[in-house]
């Protein structure tokens, strides 16, 4: 009775499944509004919290423009498995989310922030 229960448990086990992607995510709009001050916050600072940008390009004033984006995924998929003398019973179910989240940062010449913008969305 014992086996059967262990092989019951692991068989449950295996049939649920559940697989997330996510980049070190340290990009919320709450954190970029109260970390980042326009006019004050330069490139050192920016580096610091959120890390080496996606994307570097310049804008029309030939200053730097900083691209992050981070993406989180998350899927899961579930079974049931019931064995009952001779019946059994499958149902599955699956469920995936996606997360998107951009911001762009705008530089001076003296790499101090000019301007942000912030894009999020889900999926």
């Amino acid at each position: 009775m014992k086996n059967i229960f262990i092989l019951f448990l692991l068989f449950n086990l295996l049939s649920c499944k559940t697989v997330s992607v996510s980049p070190d995510n340290n990009l919320t709009f709450g954190i970029v509004k109260s970390k980042i001050i326009k006019g004050e916050t330069n490139q050192l600072e920016i580096l610091k919290i959120f890390g080496s940008p996606n994307i570097v390009t310049k804008n029309k004033s030939n200053n730097e423009v900083w691209s992050y984006n981070r993406m989180n995924v998350n899927e899961s998929a579930k079974g049931t498995y019931v064995f009952l003398s001779l019946i059994s019973t499958n149902k599955k179910s699956y469920s995936s989310s996606t997360t998107s989240f951009d911001l762009i940062i705008s530089f001076t010449d003296d790499d101090i922030v000019t301007d942000y913008s912030v894009i999020s969305s889900r999926f």
